[in-house]
C-alpha cells in the first residue's frame, strides 16, 4: 500500500463529500428557481434553470455513486492493511 494510494483515496474521498454537497445545492435552488418562475410569468427562465439543474443532477448521480463505490473500496483496503500490521511503504 502506497502513500499515493492511501493519499488518493482521501483525495476522492473529499471529492464525493464536495459533489453530493452540490448536488444537494443545486436540488434546493432549482426548486428555488421552480417558485420564481412560478410566481411572475417575466421570471419563466427560472423554470429552464432548473430543468438545467435537474439534467446535471441526473447526469451527476450514477458518477458519484460510481465514484463513492471506489472510494468505500479504497478506504477498506488502507484499512485491512494498517490493521494487519504492514509498515506504511
Amino acid at each position: 500500500m502506497t502513500v499515493s494510494y492511501r493519499r488518493w483515496a482521501v483525495v476522492l474521498t473529499w471529492a464525493v463529500v464536495v459533489a453530493a454537497v452540490l448536488m444537494a445545492f443545486a436540488l434546493v435552488m432549482s426548486i428555488v428557481f421552480l417558485v420564481w418562475a412560478d410566481q411572475d410569468t417575466r421570471d419563466a427562465a427560472y423554470g429552464y434553470l432548473a430543468l438545467v439543474l435537474w439534467v446535471g443532477i441526473a447526469a451527476g448521480t450514477p458518477v458519484l455513486i460510481a465514484v463513492a463505490i471506489s472510494v468505500r473500496n479504497m478506504r477498506r483496503r488502507v484499512r485491512e492493511w494498517s490493521r494487519a500490521g504492514n509498515a506504511p511503504s
